[in-house]
């Protein structure tokens, strides 16, 4: 179940060009130092927003923040398999997270 999730996970990070996925145990993405989404054991999906965007996010996903190893994860959206079967979309998501870290100051 796990490995197959992966894969769809795989398939969302091939719809964007810009970032590559990294970790072989805890895939996840990153750029200009920071995660900005994550695979985590339980094989779900969280991506990160800024505060404001998460919030809006979490009401309009009907979600809530996600969490990995037992941690909250600050800034990530919990992301329904409800909506995974809409790659274009979560990548456009994806995207706008990529932009969002790339915002930020360099690690």
């Amino acid at each position: 179940m796990w490995a197959e999730k992966l894969k769809i996970y795989d398939q969302l990070i091939a719809k964007c060009n810009r970032f590559e996925r990294k970790g072989k145990t805890m895939p996840y993405t990153s750029a200009n130092g920071h995660m900005f989404s994550l695979f985590n054991k339980a094989g779900e999906i969280g991506i990160r927003f800024s505060k404001e965007v998460q919030k809006k996010y979490i009401e309009e996903f009907e979600t809530t923040i996600y969490k990995s190893y037992n941690s909250t994860m600050h800034g990530y959206v919990l992301i329904p398999e409800s909506m995974w079967d809409d790659l274009d979309k979560l990548s456009e998501y994806l995207n706008e997270s990529y932009d969002y870290v790339m915002s930020l100051p360099s690690k």
